[in-house]
């Protein structure tokens, strides 16, 4: 689709709807919004527009609908799919000044926020009160909730607490045509015909630019434990991961380690650990609820089982000190990866008895083609992010050849029964291999649910397929 250039007059219509200080028009103001997290891709806006109210937002979208200019809509810049890339160009609509908490009720445990609420912050405040949102994404100190919501992003605890779409009750949208709708209600239960919702999660910003958020809350765990077990093999790891659900128990968080990934963020971030020789995989495993003797038999239960994978050894953090240091060990390991090598990050998943499978498939896919990958993720559901390391690869077969290693990966996945994404999402730089699990049936719905929502397609464009 050809899109039309913003003219003097476009741009001063913009100037009126959201004031001058709220649009940034030079390079070098550019420059921060033209790149998220997503390997070193960089796309230029020709404009970035800060709008702060859901009317300021219907108006921008009912001027660039008329005059076919193309809009992304962006969060905290922390994706890792290139959702936020404005690779058309035209207006990138920053989020940034939606950032209030409007609203606790702690009498139906919800709450409503805007967009830029970056998820840690409100977690933290929901603490103050005893209540828990559970969906905490690595660069949770950082992200905004919009961008949670609009990736369908994760964390270490949808293991036990459930993915972000059993927390999200109801949206205020702007449609594409500049149209303020909101998507269900502020209800548990819902059978009302479509559930709009549900669809909005994970779109990607392109069907709507989420204005408002309520969010369900759950009572605080007052307990917890961790422990971290090491074993001399990625698959043995990977095979006690399914058996520690089998035995009964739910972690709170099941997270999964390689050893090259502990080793550059103990160099990245001056970790004190000690990283025995003969340890190839770790499992950070985290038990929680109100009930410390319970806590504690259930870790007695998961020692069990990991002794039946040839476990070397198990280690109990004794103080909230140290459950910190295990934890930023895990959190840390995307960026120290990152400042180590050029690569590239996959978000594969599948059922989680088939992890054994998958980490050994990438490894021997990795031989072929001669790449290096560092593994880790969240093992308790089944997902797991794959570094693609540069390494010694050489410049051509990194940029030519590389990309039949990685359809190779999404093949293994989808024929253990998993997908190509957990929680990044498809953006920009997965939408080639989406062919690999859906057919031209899938494509042909999600062209046609794409044009209900924008007949002119100028949201968020050259994404997801």
């Amino acid at each position: 689709m050809k899109f039309n250039i913003i003219t003097g007059e476009i741009l001063s219509a913009i100037k009126a709807i959201v004031g001058e200080d709220a649009v940034i028009t030079q390079h070098e103001g550019l420059e921060r919004y033209s790149h998220d997290e997503t390997e070193d891709l960089s796309y230029y806006p020709d404009i970035v527009v800060k709008p702060k109210s859901v009317q300021e937002v219907s108006a921008l979208m009912k001027l660039c609908n008329k005059h076919l200019i193309p809009v992304t809509p962006r969060g905290a810049g922390t994706g890792l799919s290139g959702g936020a890339l404005p690779v058309k160009g035209g207006v990138l609509l920053a989020m940034e000044r939606f950032n209030q908490v409007l609203n606790i009720d702690e009498e139906n445990l919800q709450a409503t926020v805007e967009p830029g609420v970056i998820t840690e912050v409100f977690m933290d405040m929901v603490a103050t009160k005893n209540l828990l949102y559970p969906v905490d994404p690595a660069s949770k100190g950082s992200c905004f909730i919009g961008g949670n919501v609009s990736h369908g992003s994760g964390g270490p605890r949808v293991v036990k607490y459930g993915t972000i779409r059993e927390y999200i009750l109801n949206l205020e949208v702007v449609l594409p045509n500049g149209e303020i709708i909101w998507t269900g209600a502020n209800t548990l239960k819902y059978a009302s015909g479509y559930n709009l919702t549900q669809l909005m999660i994970g779109s990607e910003g392109t069907l709507g630019i989420i204005t408002k958020i309520v969010v369900k809350l759950i009572p605080r765990p007052t307990q917890d434990a961790l422990m971290m077990a090491s074993f001399s093999t990625n698959e043995s790891a990977c095979a006690a991961v399914s058996a520690i659900f089998r035995a009964g128990i739910v972690p709170s968080a099941l997270e999964f380690m390689e050893r090259k990934g502990v080793e550059w963020v103990i160099k990245y971030d001056d970790i004190n650990f000690d990283l025995k020789d003969g340890i190839e995989a770790f499992l950070l495993i985290e038990v929680d609820g109100t009930d410390q003797e319970v806590i504690f038999s259930d870790c007695e239960k998961i020692n069990n089982v990991l002794e039946q994978f040839d476990c070397k050894e198990v280690l109990f953090a004794d103080s909230s000190a140290q459950k910190e240091e295990l934890w930023r060990l895990r959190r840390t390991m995307a960026v120290s990866v990152k400042s180590n090598s050029i690569y590239k990050e996959e978000d594969t998943v599948v059922p989680r008895a088939q992890l054994p499978q998958l980490i050994k498939g990438i490894k021997e896919i990795g031989g072929r083609y001669g790449f290096e990958s560092v593994c880790y993720g969240h093992a308790g559901d089944g997902n797991l992010h794959v570094n693609i390391i540069k390494g010694n690869m050489s410049d051509e077969d990194w940029h030519n050849k590389l990309k039949n290693g990685i359809r190779e990966i999404f093949e293994l996945t989808v024929s253990l029964g998993g997908t190509l994404s957990g929680e990044h999402g498809i953006g920009l730089v997965q939408r080639e291999f989406m062919s690999i699990k859906y057919s031209n049936v899938h494509f042909e719905l999600w062209r046609g649910i794409k044009n209900v929502f924008d007949k002119k397609g100028i949201l968020n464009p050259g994404k997801i397929f």
